[in-house]
């Protein structure tokens, strides 16, 4: 089976390849960016199967169809809101969301191989998907969040939390009281919970809140440092690969 990885992060793309390697099944490449992913579909025989993350570091994903024309299976492999994927999923084979879990990822591989797909059944409609993207499904995101302080369950209202933060394997979240609570989640389960006009996450370790930026400052390695209203425990750096939607996002 010639299969493909399109995924930015490297850590989650070998991941994902070695999942696949327990299950026999061979990742030819992986490519990391829409732009090196165009040069590469313009030099190569198209693989048969692509497992596809919607938002990479330099753009969506769905950019490189619009420059080249791709008939291969895909399986999504995402973080975006399961409701907006509910909206296309009979037209791909299927995704699966992150933080990829082994069993789906086997009924994904085995349904590709149970269908036969001809061109009909995998194209896609790439500038519909892309709409529900930019204008997704209305949803209510998250408005409060609890945490046990001694025998007390004290609620934490969204509107209050200047960022979340992941420190020692542990989230919290920063009010703007200058508080900081521990939550039982992750901040990769926060990406479908938190409104994206809100909420940016400018790295591994941080969830902005935008009306909690006071100051940005250019730093080191095209990067930027974010100065907020109360949180100084850490510095708040947006990675590199981040900085372009973080622009976008702010407006």
């Amino acid at each position: 089976m010639n299969v493909l990885i399109i995924e930015d992060e490297k850590p989650s793309a070998r991941r994902l390849q070695r999942m696949l390697e327990r299950l026999d099944v061979t990742v030819n490449i992986m490519l990391h960016s829409v732009e090196e992913s165009i040069e590469w579909f313009q030099n190569n025989e198209h693989p048969k199967l692509i497992f596809l993350d919607i938002q990479l570091s330099d753009g969506l994903s769905f950019e490189i169809f619009e420059t080249v024309t791709i008939n291969s299976a895909i399986i999504f492999t995402t973080a975006f809101d399961e409701y907006a994927l509910q909206a296309f999923k009979l037209n791909s084979i299927d995704y699966l969301l992150k933080p990829i879990d082994e069993d789906e990822l086997i009924a994904a591989v085995n349904k590709y191989k149970a269908r036969t797909p001809n061109k009909e059944a995998i194209q896609f409609n790439f500038d519909d998907i892309k709409k529900l993207l930019t204008n997704p499904v209305e949803r209510d995101y998250k408005k409060r969040f609890t945490t046990k302080i001694g025998q007390h369950i004290k609620m934490i209202a969204v509107d209050e939390v200047e960022c979340f933060y992941s420190e020692n394997k542990g989230t919290y979240a920063h009010t703007i009281e200058g508080r900081d609570y521990l939550l039982d989640t992750t901040l990769e389960e926060l990406e479908g919970e938190l409104n994206p006009e809100v909420f940016f996450r400018v790295s591994r370790k941080f969830y902005i809140n935008i009306n909690a930026i006071k100051d940005i400052i250019s730093y080191t390695n095209s990067r930027l440092q974010l100065k907020l209203e109360s949180y100084k425990d850490q510095d708040v750096i947006v990675a590199r690969e981040r900085v372009k939607d973080f622009k976008v996002w702010l407006g």
